[in-house]
């Protein structure tokens, strides 16, 4: 079972949306210059359907969107947890932030609309670097995949 070690409401992991974004424990990546080594840890609170439930029905009135920020240890559960949402809250848009290099096989590239791939690498740089090695995904509604190039962070 993946753990939701904390969440919040965000405006920039998601272009044009408001998130209600999960960070999820048990990072396996171990990435080098992570911002978040506590995700490294199994900690929080079973992130499950009727947790999710509870906490999109608190907030249905001020978010477009889910993410899931990690997951990678399980993302046969991301995948299904994703289903979940575009079935019983199919207005939400629908969100994997994942240190994998690619989509990983256990994902339904339909129950997403955006998918960011790639673990961070210091020299290279997050979303927002010309030399990220990190790729963030618009899935259409065909179930092509467009690239999305983040503008760089002002000075």
């Amino acid at each position: 079972m993946i753990k939701c070690y904390n969440f919040d409401i965000v405006c920039q992991e998601i272009p044009d949306q408001i998130t209600l974004a999960f960070n999820i424990s048990g990072c396996p990546n171990r990435c080098l210059g992570c911002h978040s080594p506590w995700l490294w840890k199994d900690e929080g609170v079973p992130l499950d359907e009727h947790f999710l439930s509870l906490l999109i029905d608190k907030y249905s009135s001020g978010i477009t969107c889910i993410c899931f920020m990690g997951g990678d240890q399980a993302p046969e559960q991301v995948n299904s947890l994703a289903a979940f949402v575009r079935e019983k809250f199919p207005h939400l848009k629908i969100a994997w932030y994942s240190g994998f290099d690619d989509i990983h096989k256990a994902i339904t590239i339909s129950n997403f609309d955006f998918i960011k791939v790639g673990p961070y690498i210091a020299e290279k740089g997050g979303l927002r670097s010309a030399t990220t090695n990190q790729k963030f995904y618009f899935v259409e509604k065909d179930g092509s995949l467009t690239q999305y190039h983040f503008p760089p962070k002002n000075g």
